[in-house]
């Protein structure tokens, strides 16, 4: 496919698409080259104007035409090639020269870079001289909405609707050409799979000639793509330069297609699934196998020992992606082949390095001809690229504002930062959805797997510019609802007969108007007061609730915030008490509080534990606090009730004496034994006599081995990994959790949990009730003060000023059609229907499956109104309302246009982490990999226009749907590696379990930014990298982040001047990799990368760990975990050998 194609981003498609708040990346590549502009791609129309594209070689007939621009394409491979060999394709480095011409003659000793060898040439795509003209893709116009929308050059939107064009790849992975230059940095001289071939780039799909040989998967999953031998004729001429109508290419044009609106990528086209990691350009031994055994201290915020969450799952050779720049320097030779530039298009191929050999050694070669020479791997550049879509996005809709007035609209990604007008459906930080056009039927959704979801954040932030949601109050008689199934009044209901009744948008049921909101309809059957009425004309609004909605029908008193703190040996010792205490003098003054409020409404009280628990009567009137001790932990009970929840400003001495005083009485204890869960059942109790809701802060140190009721026994066993008994490590090991969980959420009583464990812990048995109850669990493992406690004093104080809603009750209402079938969070549920949260605060999301129950129409579309009743932090009891309205169709194609790659995996991975609760961790990698085939076979077959089997043709806006799934199959809870905790993989398991899209796409696919490349004199952030070694270069610092940890990479070669700069000291051996925070510096360079930091702190829910990591330090093996894009040592597959891998399960379905 040719990279510089605008993919076709007409009306039907044009709808804005989800943006990834706060994230700003500007360019892609490690470094841009010169002459290159970062061009924002559109989609890939043809050629974009102003690049020249190289000249074509020879081989280039112009009576080909082009493929049509509405039809996917398809590049056709030969067809006597086994389907699906995939092969990887690896030219050797021309010394980061660009590759010459094919028709150029090479100095010798180098081959040339071609992905078959330097045989025939097959027929290619006619070029012409003229500049190609992108056609503008244009928007379709918002009716009614304020601003229209911009007409943007459609780019390859990784989740909007779809161009109407086909990316493929054609025929076998294997053999599958890659595009002319790579716009990224040369190729490194130093990773490699496999032997040297020369490889011509091809550009969109590349057509295979030759048996492959056969190279596995993983060990574990399935059979190995197959790799392509080399020699396969297929010399494509980069694009010339005209403007190209998008034709359907004859069958016997081998290798190009322009993508219609599927990315496709060639069977043997993939690489073979075999190679090691490659290295970036780094001296240094290979890492493959290392293992890190760094100091606890360095270990990522979840890990508690080295290894870091997001890992993914398969071993990534890295895939330079982030390289591309958009269309070929103008200065680089022609070459045969497109150039893959944008999301799906392909850049150069990169020569085979040193250091790694290709298949895996050892595995036998399975081939059809005897001696087939080395496999050849397929071009990273020519994959779609994660940052390339993201960047798209971010240049195509980052500028207009998002108005959500018209049906169906797919929003803006999580990573592009764009404001949001309301008016009338609800904004996308509140509710995201997998598809915004849902299929008509259940055989439809069933044909196409595609899970219907909503990943609903009630309470989520706005940013500054953004207005909140106005309080509507209709007084004793509350809100306006539906007589049957108790919809709320929102901007979808229909007033009939003069305005005197209106029909219900959701069940067709007719209800009369009451007299105080009767109002008359306009010439259009619109009430008059129609703007007047937030619930009338905006998607999200709020109705203050009647004393009907509160419990016992009495209006519920302010809340409580109960501090619980473990004051046994190790916390004492540690200086983790005295540093609580401290904070919490002055953190009090910080509690919630409502808007114009002066001071806030929240009570607090105190207790401390070991293996009992002393209650503080800290009532404004005493002169020093008293203690009392409740040593029957056996039946707990509250020994005060006047004194123990006070005002912070009417006892402000006698709880500063007291915080005082706590460090000092526990000084010497000697008790190492700790209870939990009596420490619950007294906070539980103690708002229940005070006849509230409340928060328990609970800071916890060690398994609760004392005995009392929740006594824990340490089961920790590495060996049942791999087997059936694995789940079990995931379930609680005692029902006793659970049905304290249920009378938490019966008094909204919520628990956060701060953990500080120096072993396990058992967090799947103790952060039970934190989950039901719908609180937060934060996790120090190895806890020191001065490495940790910026991290742990900055989280806590979050924690304590966010917003909450307590006592709160949620239900999703459909129209008829659809319901809500299944939900993934932080709650509980006592029926089908009510998902039930002690506390939801503005970080937690519900996420919503729906399923079919009759027939939808085209013409209604379908709805969604989500209700949440929670008391605020003044005691108000509120009703708050998000509606939002999707399209329905008849056609796959519209489904498949209209998905939200980002939303998909997040729903998909909250499917699989519940799934590891009952099933075994291998089965539910096996289920995500079934349906994801399932979701792109369905395309392929239903959509896509004919092309040869050889051909993987990925829909417009799924195009990273492989990417980020092994990114999801190679994390801690589902391919742990030997350093990962028992407690990490069930920290990490609940964690994701209530995150917005925007933290779970940063989590499995972490952003990495090169910071030598920073512009000190801008606020912007470096333009993004792609996560794989291949793309670091030693003689840079590169800054890696996911939302729980911030690595800081320093190259050994990087130079003395910047390491000066940036940690004060002279030499790279100097460098501590025990620092917390980088040391304040008063040179530009420091002061770019420490705002860079902040910047980022502020854009995640939690304080984000800094590690900082010295090339071939051991701190090393950890830091490349994360560079999900290469292959994992726990045995994830690259990206590249997933491709291959997902391809051949594609194939496997479809014949």
């Amino acid at each position: 496919m040719s990279v510089n194609q605008h993919t076709h981003a007409g009306p039907p498609y044009g709808q804005p698409q989800p943006g990834y708040q706060g994230y700003q990346q500007p360019a892609y590549g490690g470094q841009p080259l010169p002459g290159v502009p970062h061009a924002q791609y559109g989609a890939y129309n043809g050629p974009m104007p102003g690049y020249q594209q190289p000249v074509p070689p020879q081989g280039y007939f112009p009576s080909l035409g082009f493929p049509s621009k509405g039809s996917p394409v398809s590049l056709n491979s030969d067809t006597s090639l086994a389907p699906n060999f995939i092969g990887s394709v690896r030219a050797l480095p021309t010394s980061g020269a660009p590759p010459p011409a094919s028709g150029t003659s090479l100095p010798s000793g180098h081959q040339g870079y071609s992905q078959f060898g330097q045989g025939d040439v097959q027929n290619g795509i006619p070029t012409s001289t003229a500049p190609m003209q992108r056609p503008p893709a244009s928007q379709p116009f918002l009716p009614g909405s304020a601003p229209a929308p911009v007409s943007q050059p459609s780019t390859f939107q990784q989740y909007g609707p779809p161009p109407s064009s086909v990316q493929q790849l054609s025929n076998h992975m294997a053999g599958m050409t890659i595009g002319s230059t790579s716009i990224s940095a040369p190729p490194p001289a130093g990773l490699g799979y496999g032997p040297p071939t020369s490889v011509p780039p091809v550009s969109g799909s590349f057509s295979a000639t030759g048996s492959g040989l056969y190279t596995p998967y993983t060990a574990s999953q399935g059979p190995p793509p197959p790799s392509v031998p080399q020699g396969l004729p297929l010399a494509q001429p980069p694009f010339s330069g005209q403007p190209v109508p998008t034709q359907r290419l004859p069958t016997e044009v081998p290798g190009f297609a322009p993508p219609p609106s599927s990315t496709g990528i060639g069977p043997s086209s993939y690489p073979p699934s075999t190679g090691a990691p490659r290295l970036p350009p780094m001296p240094g031994p290979p890492l493959s196998g290392q293992t890190v055994a760094g100091p606890p201290m360095s270990q990522p915020n979840h890990v508690s020992s080295p290894p870091p969450p997001s890992t993914l799952s398969g071993p990534q050779p890295g895939l330079p992606m982030s390289g591309l720049h958009g269309p070929p320097p103008p200065t680089h030779p022609p070459q045969p082949g497109y150039q893959m530039q944008q999301n799906g298009s392909f850049g150069q191929v990169r020569a085979p390095q040193p250091n790694y050999g290709g298949a895996y050694p050892g595995t036998p070669n399975y081939g059809s001809q005897p001696g087939p020479p080395p496999p050849k791997r397929l071009d990273p550049d020519s994959i779609p690229s994660p940052i390339q879509v993201i960047e798209d996005d971010r240049s195509n809709r980052g500028s207009e504002p998002f108005v959500t007035g018209v049906r169906g609209q797919v929003p803006p990604l999580v990573t592009t930062n764009f404001l949001v007008k309301d008016q009338g459906n609800a904004s996308p930080r509140y509710i995201r959805c997998t598809s915004y056009n849902i299929p008509c039927t259940s055989d439809m959704a069933k044909q196409s797997q595609v899970p219907l979801a909503a990943v609903i954040k009630p309470l989520a932030t706005l940013p500054p510019e953004e207005t909140l949601p106005y309080l509507v109050d209709h007084g004793e008689s509350g809100p306006v609802r539906c007589n049957r199934c108790k919809a709320y009044m929102c901007p979808f209901m229909q007033f009939i007969e003069g305005g005197r009744r209106f029909q219900c948008c959701f069940c067709s049921c007719v209800t009369e108007v009451p007299a105080h909101y009767f109002q008359h309809l306009d010439h259009t059957g619109k009430r008059v007061d129609f703007y007047d009425r937030p619930e009338l004309s905006l998607g999200s609004y709020e109705f203050l609730a009647t004393v009907d909605y509160c419990k016992n029908n009495k209006f519920p008193s302010p809340p409580a915030f109960i501090f619980m703190i473990d004051v046994s040996y190790n916390a004492v010792k540690s200086g983790l008490v005295r540093l609580i205490c401290e904070e919490l003098k002055s953190i009090l003054d910080y509690l919630p509080r409502e808007g114009n409020m002066e001071e806030s409404a929240i009570r607090v009280g105190f207790v401390t534990y070991n293996k009992v628990l002393h209650f503080y009567n800290v009532k404004s009137s005493l002169a020093q606090p008293q203690m009392m001790v409740v040593s029957d932990v056996a039946d707990m009970f509250v020994p005060l009730l006047d004194g123990f929840l006070v005002n912070v400003n009417e006892s402000r001495t006698v709880i500063a004496s007291l915080l005082d005083q706590i460090p000092e009485m526990f000084a010497d204890t000697r008790e190492t034994e700790t209870v939990f869960g009596p420490v619950i059942q007294a906070g539980l109790e103690a708002l229940k006599a005070a006849e509230c809701a409340g928060k328990l802060f609970i800071f916890h140190t060690s398994l609760p081995i004392a005995e009392a009721p929740g006594k824990l026994k340490n089961r920790d066993d590495k060996k049942l990994i791999n087997t059936d008994k694995e789940k079990t490590l995931f379930q609680p090991q005692t029902s006793f959790y659970n049905n304290l969980a249920k009378d938490c959420v019966a008094q909204g009583c919520c628990v956060d949990l701060f953990l500080f464990p120096n072993q396990y812990l058992d967090v799947a048995t103790l952060g039970v009730v934190t989950y039901q109850t719908g609180g937060s669990i934060y996790k120090y493992a190895y806890f020191q003060l001065e490495t940790d406690q910026d991290r742990f004093l900055n989280d806590l104080r979050r924690d304590v000023q966010k917003e909450v809603g307590f006592d709160a009750v949620m239900r999703v209402r459909t129209s008829t059609g659809i319901r809500a079938t299944d939900f993934f969070g932080a709650f509980y549920m006592s029926n089908t229907t009510d998902v039930e949260m002690a506390g939801l605060d503005c970080d937690k999301t519900i996420t919503v499956e729906f399923k079919h129950d009759d027939k939808l129409s085209e013409d209604s579309g379908a709805l969604l109104q989500c209700a949440l009743l929670y008391t605020s932090c003044a005691g108000q009891r509120r009703l708050r309302i998000h509606n939002l309205s999707l399209n329905c169709c008849t056609q796959l194609a519209d489904l498949y246009r209209n998905c939200e790659t980002d939303t998909l995996i997040n729903y998909l991975a909250k499917y699989a982490y519940r799934g590891v609760l009952n099933s075994p961790v291998k089965a539910v990698r096996d289920s995500l990999i079934n349906q994801c085939a399932q979701i792109l076979a369905c395309y392929r077959k239903n959509c896509a226009s004919p092309s040869s089997a050889g051909q993987l043709i990925l829909p417009e806006c799924m195009k990273l749907l492989p990417v980020y799934l092994n990114c999801v199959l190679k994390s801690d809870v589902l391919q742990p590696g030997p350093e990962v905790t028992t407690d990490d993989r069930a920290y990490i398991r609940q964690l994701v379990t209530s995150m917005d899209v925007a933290e779970t796409n940063v989590f499995f696919y972490p952003r990495l930014l090169p910071l030598t490349k920073a512009d000190v004199d801008s606020d912007s952030l470096p333009a993004a990298i792609r996560n794989s070694e291949e793309r670091l270069s030693k003689g840079d610092i590169y800054l890696l982040e996911n939302g729980l940890n911030i690595f800081v990479w320093v190259g050994v070669n990087v130079q003395q001047g910047l390491i000066q700069n940036l940690f004060g000291v002279s030499s790279f051996s100097q460098i501590s990799n025990t620092l917390s925070t980088l040391p304040v510096l008063e040179n530009p360079f420091s002061k770019k990368v420490r705002s860079i930091i902040d910047m980022l702190h502020l854009q995640r829910s939690r304080y984000m760990k800094l590690i900082i990591v010295k090339q071939e330090d051991k701190l090393e093996m950890l830091f490349k975990h994360f560079l999900v894009e290469d292959k994992s040592l726990t045995g994830g597959a690259s990206y590249v050998d997933f491709l291959c891998h997902m391809h051949k399960e594609i194939r496997q379905l479809l014949s």
